[in-house]
């Protein structure tokens, strides 16, 4: 699958539960937005990811991906402890200078 590095990173660090990892692949003043939720700054970020991990134990499985440009969207199986698992999720990066500056997850 053709991913960028830095997307292959955030997966490689969701899949191993690595929240350090997972903080290093997004831009100082990154937004994600999840659940009609937004997480603006790498501190937040990050506290969002944990907590969804812990509430939820879910795992990823990227299985379809589209680059255009510095935009890159990626379909999921998303499977965990959550009503209707597995599901299947869009997540949508925006990338600048080799980060993640922005990502919806729908």
């Amino acid at each position: 699958m053709d991913m960028p590095d830095i997307v292959n990173m955030y997966f490689d660090a969701d899949s191993g539960s690595n929240a350090d990892a997972l903080s290093e692949t997004f831009a100082i003043e990154a937004v994600v937005e999840d659940e009609g939720s937004r997480h603006q700054g790498v501190v937040a970020i990050r506290e969002w990811w944990v907590a969804a991990k812990e509430a939820t134990q879910y795992v990823s499985e990227p299985f379809e991906s589209t680059v255009d440009g510095n935009k890159v969207l990626v379909r999921a199986k998303v499977g965990g402890q959550f009503p209707g698992s597995p599901v299947t999720l869009s997540y949508a990066f925006t990338i600048e200078d080799g980060k993640i500056a922005w990502l919806e997850i729908r």
